[in-house]
């Protein structure tokens, strides 16, 4: 699904890999290195490293910020595919939810 987002470049489209505990989780076509992600939470807003899960900018509640650690530590490899596919303008698959 493909929807307009306010961080950080508002005339993009930005696919969506995963929502849960309330937050959205996406990837940039065309986006740089680090590979990273874009989490969302209601005013919060981070883009956070794939490999490590640590925030690279922006700010998270410390329990969300705990809680996609752990997502990214069971999925990295998917996200990390996620990632790779957007970057190369294809569109990345859903990434499983943390349960």
């Amino acid at each position: 699904m493909l929807i307009p987002t306010p961080f950080p470049y508002t005339s993009l489209f930005v696919p969506i890999i995963a929502v849960f505990f309330g937050m959205v989780i996406r990837v940039f076509h065309s986006d740089h290195n680090p590979p990273h992600i874009h989490v969302e939470y209601g005013e919060y807003e981070a883009i956070v490293e794939i490999e490590s899960g640590a925030i690279i900018t922006g700010k998270l509640p410390r329990r969300l910020e705990r809680l996609v650690k752990e997502w990214l530590k069971e999925r990295r490899k998917d996200v990390m595919k996620a990632w790779q596919d957007a970057r190369e303008h294809k569109m990345p698959h859903r990434v499983k939810p943390l349960e």
